[in-house]
């Protein structure tokens, strides 16, 4: 598919059919992926295909007892619509035939060698560059997301469900160095998607000269 018409036809879906989505798709999309750009060159990423619904939904269990767990109980802005729909859209990937989880391990600097000669750690450095690591996650996801709409399938980036990562990465088997970062929920979207409308370029776009 032409990129320009990938670019435009990507949407998140949420709602899927129950069609399989075959390991060949997962791992292209995830190939795919692990060609972005990567911070120093090192690529920090790692990904697992989760295709179990035994194993989905005890992950949906997680996320839903950890927010029973924060949300607080008496306070009167927080409805029972308003905990129902928080706890929904952090679980909707339970709706896909896969998900993919998104994995980063550490990575060293260059300037991390010099490090011990000043003050600053490896975190005062990464948060001064604004967290290139969490950059080259979120240019992976992206490529993710566009190689399925290339690919027929639709698919949705999330971050909600991280609220449990802890228990999510013990049910996965997450070993360390990685960590949880996001999960992208893939498969046949069950309707047409219509992708939402963006600011004008004109309106987001500036030259300075």
């Amino acid at each position: 598919m032409e990129f320009t018409r990938v670019v435009d036809q990507r949407a998140s879906v949420r709602s899927f059919t129950n069609e399989p989505v075959p390991v060949e798709a997962l791992k292209e999309m995830v190939r795919i992926a692990g060609s972005a750009p990567c911070i120093g060159g090192k690529e920090v990423w790692s990904f697992i295909a989760i295709k179990n619904k035994d194993l989905i939904q005890q992950m949906a269990n997680a996320v839903k007892a950890k927010y029973d767990e924060i949300l607080p109980k008496n306070d009167e802005r927080v409805t029972e619509g308003v905990i129902n729909s928080v706890e929904m859209f952090s679980s909707i990937f339970t709706k896909a035939p896969a998900l993919i989880a998104v994995l980063a391990e550490p990575y060293t600097a260059v300037i991390d060698k010099v490090l011990e000669q000043t003050s600053y750690s490896h975190s005062d450095i990464n948060k001064l560059r604004n967290y290139p690591d969490i950059q080259t996650m979120g240019a992976a996801i992206e490529n993710l997301l566009l190689a399925a709409v290339d690919l027929g399938y639709g698919a949705c980036w999330q971050t909600g469900a991280m609220v449990a990562k802890e228990k999510l990465s013990e049910l996965i088997g997450i070993k360390e160095p990685y960590s949880l970062i996001a999960f992208v929920a893939v498969g046949k979207p069950d309707k047409e998607m219509i992708p939402r409308m963006k600011k004008p370029v004109d309106e987001i776009f500036r030259v300075i000269e």
